[in-house]
């Protein structure tokens, strides 16, 4: 598999963008995302110089996640399987601050978008994000959406393996994928690896979980057709086991037959949920192994392939002292606010000493969802100095620091509390989504 399509150094890189933990651009992946910014440069001009009509920069504009709302334009811009580094968010705290109003908004897809911006400043913001190996492409429009995963990939106990790296891989596949560019409707895919599905793969397009079968491979359970909106459906299972070195091959021959076969004559009526209703999903699968018998050895997934993304998400340098740190039972035992929120915003993670901490961003005092610049600097400070520099975006519109030593819990909900960041809400009634 070539991985040449999509895969993104850039030109701001010192050290601190070059961490483990996360996927780090090539330069073909540079210049692709580098030459998208000059092209819609070139539009934006030629649009607003009254040479491109409204109908065709339409079509432009949607292909890098800009809406014309009614007010304002707003920008969506794409957060791979919500996995952010500090770098990126300090960006993101700067287009907020220079562009925006002060403030982005996260969203149920893990993404971020900005809904103040001027339309002739959008190119630059582009730019700006670029310079972090960040974009907008495919986060809008008829097309294959940002993957999604569970916030707890990686660190969770109860992970059969990590899901990130086929997040990737499906991601440099479907990036400005010149078949899937104008499907029928947008199109979502999520990947679990763990028995709990925080991912919530049974409301998607597509849904991935990895599991074992008889002989002890892992591999994937396919489901198609979930999803929410205005006819809530709950995705049907059509191969019960498929082979890792046959996950794009079967994800393309899935797309194909929906590609063909959705309906294009009414958009509520256009997404594949619908179709695999009508048809019945044994009537869908059997058109989807057709199409993948006749393609499947054509698009193989090589495990060098696999390894070779793997090794980006690779173990971080866990402290093997951290667990001897016994200061957190004497601050539970001192400070009930701080028990509420350990509580309620903490949880498990798979190496001892270790916590996972979800920071709400559902305080009473904003919208769900949003933070402002001066807070998204403060989470960038503080995923630098507790969490390895990363940080991550939840469907539920909330943000994680997965790697924090139990011994600096106390220090880092201080720091949280002092910007409101502290809510101690999560799996609560409060922690209520919101679409603005």
């Amino acid at each position: 598999m070539s991985t040449t399509q999509s895969s993104m150094v850039s030109p701001l890189q010192g050290e601190n963008i070059q961490r483990p933990g996360m996927f780090i651009y090539d330069q073909y992946d540079q210049h692709l995302v580098d030459e998208r910014v000059a092209q819609f440069r070139d539009q934006t001009r030629r649009f607003l110089a009254g040479e491109l009509s409204e109908e065709v920069f339409l079509a432009l504009r949607l292909m890098n996640g800009l809406y014309i709302q009614r007010h304002a334009p707003m920008l969506r811009i794409a957060v791979p399987y919500g996995l952010l580094s500090s770098d990126q968010m300090r960006i993101l705290a700067h287009i907020a601050r220079t562009y925006d109003r002060g403030y982005g908004h996260f969203t149920t897809r893990q993404n971020i978008q900005f809904n103040w911006l001027k339309l002739e400043q959008v190119p630059d913001v582009l730019a700006d994000l670029a310079a972090v190996q960040m974009h907008a492409i495919q986060t809008s429009g008829n097309c294959i959406r940002n993957t999604t995963t569970d916030p707890l990939a990686g660190v969770a106990a109860d992970e059969l393996e990590d899901p990130r790296p086929y997040c990737e891989i499906i991601r440099q596949w479907s990036t400005l994928h010149p078949e899937f560019a104008y499907l029928p409707r947008k199109f979502k895919i999520a990947v679990s690896g763990a028995s709990r599905d925080r991912a919530v793969t049974l409301v998607h397009d597509i849904g991935l979980r990895l599991v074992k079968n008889e002989a002890g491979e892992i591999g994937f359970k396919v489901s198609v057709g979930g999803g929410l909106g205005r006819t809530p459906m709950v995705a049907q299972t059509i191969r019960p086991f498929l082979e890792k070195r046959h996950l794009l091959s079967y994800l393309e021959a899935i797309l194909r037959v929906y590609n063909l076969k959705g309906r294009r004559d009414n958009k509520y009526k256009a997404r594949i949920k619908i179709l695999v209703g009508s048809m019945g999903a044994k009537a869908f699968s059997e058109l989807v192994e057709r199409e993948w018998t006749r393609i499947k050895d054509n698009l193989v997934l090589e495990q060098t392939e696999i390894d070779r993304i793997k090794a980006f998400f690779g173990p971080l340098d866990y402290d093997p002292r951290a667990a001897q740190d016994d200061s957190l039972e004497q601050h539970l035992a001192d400070d009930p606010a701080f028990g509420r929120w350990f509580n309620h915003n903490t949880t498990a993670h798979k190496v001892d000493g270790y916590r996972v901490v979800y920071i709400s961003l559902k305080s009473p005092n904003i919208a769900p969802g949003d933070i402002t610049a001066e807070q998204m600097e403060t989470v960038a400070a503080l995923a630098d100095e507790y969490s390895f520099g990363l940080l991550r975006s939840t469907h539920d519109q909330n943000l994680v620091l997965t790697d924090v030593k139990q011994g600096d819990l106390f220090a880092l909900w201080q720091a949280l509390d002092q910007v409101d960041l502290a809510t101690p809400s999560i799996g609560t009634i409060n922690d209520m989504i919101c679409c603005p």
